[in-house]
């Protein structure tokens, strides 16, 4: 063999030498390579994982929103729309313990009185609802020769006032509603409230007290004798007391249309056998009864109202009926005329402020009913939407037996009013009203009441 023949045979078996050497190299790089591959692999899975993991959470959280959102859309829709321009105080209802939906409402006034009084046969006396605002029956008759002496002054706010009320309308149009009304016309809690030494603390009085469901009322409000729509626009706590019938008191009532019926708290006040003094019985053992009937229109309104009570001392009993026709009459858009007449056998507690008597007794104890009667009548004119003025008068009588009552029993009350009335804001009113009243006795003594009263009030 040649040089150049061992030469060739021997580079094949190089070349798989070489190849033997370096293959076990290669596979070690191909593994190591693989395997690096293989861990990004596994981490880019891991990633991928924990990216599906997170939109699978951020789904279920905005499906939960969802869900919350619709929620709260649904309750706000069960909710009383809110008036434009206006916020909720809260987001959720503020009547907690109230059936879903119900409204609540607040209002009332502030009001100080401050008046001047001139009486002629003595002073009202002190802290005698008399000297808040104007009683008949608180006007003192002395006789002649008595003396009043100089004016007299009061300041006070017991009728500020304030009124809660939570109404309901059901899905079938049910409507209820519970009113509660209070002012601080009533005797201090302590030693140092109701009077005027220090604090002039004066507790808070019940007004009104109902609850109403449809056609049907119960608890305390106006008697269904009562019209307050007609009461004229007075400074004064009422004004024309003297022929208005002013009673609230509890009771159960129904109203169909113009019609109303009510059976009411009975109470009979009494005059003993020639004595002139009066006191309650509280022996009834029949409520009060009364109807309405009411028509009204653009031009005001107009209603009579019907009343039968039983009175009762011990054993004694007595019936007597009343009626009532009172009303407002428009005279275009500045003017309007307030009237009521009231009449009726046993008429005098609900007759103002109990000025006469319900029943008197007789010599043998029997009990008979006091005839008695009043009314009264007002102009309001408007002069503007700022100044309003109101002229009023006012009258009550009572057919007493003076052998029977004595003489010292109320026989007739008047009085006379007239008030301008500013209004400078909306619910802001300034005003001045000037009274005469005059109470007469069945001996003919009489006396008589002047006074300035003066009022701020603001209504909210």
């Amino acid at each position: 063999m040649t040089q150049r023949s061992a030469l060739m045979a021997r580079r094949p078996l190089a070349a798989a030498l070489f190849i033997a050497l370096i293959a076990p190299g290669m596979a070690f790089a191909q593994t190591a390579k693989e395997k690096a591959l293989e861990a990004r692999v596994a981490e880019l899975e891991r990633q991928v994982q924990l990216l599906l993991s997170s939109q699978q959470q951020q789904q279920t959280q905005i499906t939960t929103t969802q869900e919350q959102v619709t929620q709260v859309q649904a309750a706000q829709a069960a909710k009383p729309a809110v008036p434009a321009g206006k916020q909720p105080i809260q987001g959720t209802t503020i009547m907690t313990a109230a059936n879903p939906g119900t409204t609540f409402s607040y209002g009332g006034f502030i009001k100080m009185d401050a008046m001047a009084t001139d009486t002629s046969d003595g002073r009202i006396a002190d802290g005698s609802s008399g000297r808040l605002f104007y009683v008949p029956s608180t006007i003192p008759v002395a006789g002649a020769g008595a003396d009043g002496g100089d004016p007299y002054a009061d300041f006070h706010a017991q009728f500020s006032r304030f009124w809660l009320s939570a109404d309901h309308v059901t899905d079938s149009g049910d409507k209820f509603k519970g009113f509660v009304e209070m002012d601080f016309f009533g005797g201090g809690s302590n030693a140092l409230a109701g009077n005027e030494t220090a604090t002039n603390t004066y507790a808070v009085t019940l007004r009104h007290a109902y609850v109403s469901w449809n056609n049907w009322l119960a608890g305390q409000t106006w008697s269904n004798f009562m019209d307050v729509a007609a009461l004229p626009d007075a400074v004064d706590f009422v004004g024309p007391t003297d022929g208005t019938v002013f009673v609230r008191q509890a009771q159960l009532r129904y109203t169909q249309g113009p019609w109303s019926f009510s059976v009411e708290n009975p109470q009979t006040t009494v005059t003993p056998y020639r004595t002139g003094t009066r006191f309650n019985s509280g022996d009834n053992a029949l409520p009060d009864v009364t109807a309405r009937w009411l028509t009204k229109g653009d031009w005001g309104h107009f209603t009579v109202a019907g009343m039968v009570r039983q009175f009762k001392l011990l054993d004694e009993t007595d019936t007597g009926a009343s009626v009532s026709v009172s009303g407002k009459f428009n005279l275009g858009k500045s003017d309007d005329i307030r009237y009521a007449v009231n009449a009726g056998q046993g008429i005098g507690r609900y007759l103002a402020f109990g000025v006469g008597s319900d029943v008197v007794t007789e010599a043998d104890g029997d009990i008979s009913a006091l005839d008695g009667y009043g009314g009264f009548v007002a102009w309001r004119h408007v002069f503007s939407p700022k100044v309003r003025t109101n002229l009023m008068y006012s009258a009550s009588h009572f057919d007493n037996d003076a052998a029977i009552t004595g003489f010292g029993v109320t026989e007739r009350t008047q009085s006379m009013h007239a008030n301008v009335i500013y209004s400078p804001f909306p619910k802001l009113d300034l005003g001045a009203e000037l009274i005469y009243g005059q109470r007469s006795l069945e001996d003919d003594r009489e006396g008589d009441l002047k006074r300035l009263h003066t009022t701020v009030k603001y209504t909210f």
